[in-house]
This record gives C-alpha cells, sequence and structure tokens, in this order.
C-alpha cells in the first residue's frame, strides 16, 4: 500500500474540514430562516394558528436532524482520512453542493407537504432527490478514500466490501422515497427522518480506525 506521506500531491485535510464546517454551519442556519410566525387574522388565537404551522416545523426538524448527522459523520470520516488529493476536495465540494441546495427543497417540500395535488409529489420528491444525491456524494468519498488508500486501516477486501455495502444501503433507502413522493409526502418525511436516525449509528469505522 503505498504511503500517503510519500506522495508529493498530497494535502493535511484540515483545511478542506475547516472549510466543510463552515457550510454546514450556515447550511443548518438557513433552515431557520424559513421559520415564520403566522399571521392572525381579527380574534385568530395563536396556539391553533401554531399548530397550523406544523408542516414547517416537520420538515425544518427533519432537515436539521439530517444535516446535523450527516456533519457527526463527516467529522467521524475524516478523524480517518490522513491526507486529502484533488479527487477528494472535488468529492467533497460534491458534498457541499448538496448541503447548501438542502434549505431550499426543505422549504419547497414544507409549503406543499398538505398539498393534494401533483404539487405535493413533486416537492417531496424534489426534497427526496436532493438527500439522494448527497447520501451518493458521501458514499463516493468513503469509495475514493479506501480505493486511493488515503485512510489507514488494516481491513480485508471483503470487510472494505461489507463497509461499503453497510454505508450505502441508506442510498438506496433514499432513493426509494424518490418513488414514495408519488405515494405519500408525509410518509416521505417520516421515512427520511428514521434514515437519518440510522445515519446516526457509525457507518464507517474501520478495523484499525477511531470514530
Amino acid at each position: 500500500m503505498t504511503n500517503p506521506s510519500e506522495q508529493p500531491d498530497l494535502a493535511e485535510t484540515a483545511r478542506l474540514e475547516a472549510f466543510s464546517d463552515g457550510v454546514f454551519a450556515i447550511a443548518i442556519t438557513l433552515l431557520v430562516l424559513e421559520l415564520h410566525a403566522p399571521k392572525l387574522e381579527g380574534g385568530q388565537r395563536l396556539w391553533p394558528a401554531l399548530l397550523n404551522e406544523w408542516p414547517q416545523f416537520a420538515a425544518y426538524l427533519a432537515s436539521f436532524a439530517i444535516l446535523g448527522i450527516m456533519w457527526v459523520n463527516h467529522h467521524s470520516m475524516f478523524r480517518q482520512i490522513q491526507r486529502a488529493d484533488r479527487g477528494l476536495m472535488f468529492l467533497n465540494l460534491l458534498l457541499l453542493l448538496w448541503v447548501t441546495l438542502l434549505p431550499f427543497p426543505t422549504s419547497l417540500f414544507a409549503e406543499h407537504l398538505e398539498d393534494k395535488t401533483s404539487n405535493g409529489h413533486v416537492a417531496a420528491a424534489v426534497y427526496s432527490a436532493t438527500l439522494t444525491l448527497a447520501a451518493i456524494a458521501f458514499s463516493l468519498i468513503w469509495w475514493y478514500v479506501l480505493r486511493h488508500h488515503l485512510v489507514e486501516h488494516t481491513m480485508s477486501k471483503a470487510e472494505i466490501r461489507k463497509s461499503l455495502v453497510r454505508y450505502s444501503v441508506g442510498t438506496v433507502i433514499y432513493a426509494a422515497t424518490i418513488g414514495f413522493s408519488f405515494v405519500s409526502p408525509q410518509l416521505t418525511l417520516v421515512i427520511v427522518f428514521v434514515l437519518a436516525l440510522y445515519y446516526g449509528f457509525e457507518q464507517v469505522r474501520t478495523r484499525g480506525g477511531t470514530a
């Protein structure tokens, strides 16, 4: 196996991680900007009006959980990565593309979560597609660092395959939620939230690494 320190095109990951942390922080902050106080009309009480805003709160909580857990896993992954090359940097940018985009489909999804027309299904599908693309980017990063020996480990080929399958299974489920979007937007929201909890468990631990 090639020693990363002997490759001149490799660099420390500190700047990449710092940049990523900043992007995650901005994206997760933008989510809350879509929450607005309900406008009360003559004599309307605040509590029922707040209850009517449940789609906004539900979509916010789901996306906050997704971005938060994504950031935790990103941190865990890069604790195991020894060096970064240009390919890894570009793949990380691909992940951050979907991270920064997420506030938009979250707002779109919240707005149409109770819509019984095709608009509700399309909004849910856009939300699910964004999460699917983010999950694919995450899986590509893990595949890339294993393929190019950017992470030190003592895993066999079978263990590497098992690691990739275990980590990528969520990607398949995220893709399936695009189909569920055309069945029920509410069901889609529940599935993506449960899937976020799945990713809350360590997915990228190497046998010789730390998490």
